[in-house]
């Protein structure tokens, strides 16, 4: 596949094993040049968040990072480093009563329109 080709990643849970490897797939993705759009909904909107430890098992994080694992923050800067599109899910932030202001700077809220236009027709994986 070409490395223009977009990856859409779709972001559902709210769990920290979840919102964790949809930034492994995003930030290895764009490593290898694709163009990456990562789109979270419902809680997977909290894995967008300045503070993301609201997330389900939010703890693991530090148990993987002792592990030599990337930890969460590690992979959300990666993706902020390779110009990874993050967009929040406005009706998932209102489902879950999250208020757009505790959002990553770089996170646009916008609908499920916009992340299939930004994906085109590319891939879309849902995690």
């Amino acid at each position: 596949m070409p490395s223009d080709s977009a990856l859409g990643v779709l972001l559902l849970s709210g769990s920290h094993d979840r919102a964790h490897y949809a930034f492994v797939v995003a930030s290895g993705a764009a490593a290898l040049g694709r163009r990456v759009v990562l789109f979270a909904s419902n809680q997977g909107c909290l894995a967008l968040c300045r503070d993301w430890s609201t997330l389900s098992d939010a703890d693991r994080d530090g148990r993987i990072q002792a592990r030599g694992v990337a930890g969460l923050d590690t992979l959300r800067d990666a993706c902020v480093e390779m110009d990874v599109r993050m967009i929040a899910c406005e009706a998932g932030l209102r489902a879950e009563a999250l208020d757009a202001a505790l959002l990553l700077p770089q996170v646009e809220v916008a609908g499920i329109a916009t992340f299939l236009s930004a994906v085109g027709a590319g891939q879309i994986i849902t995690i």
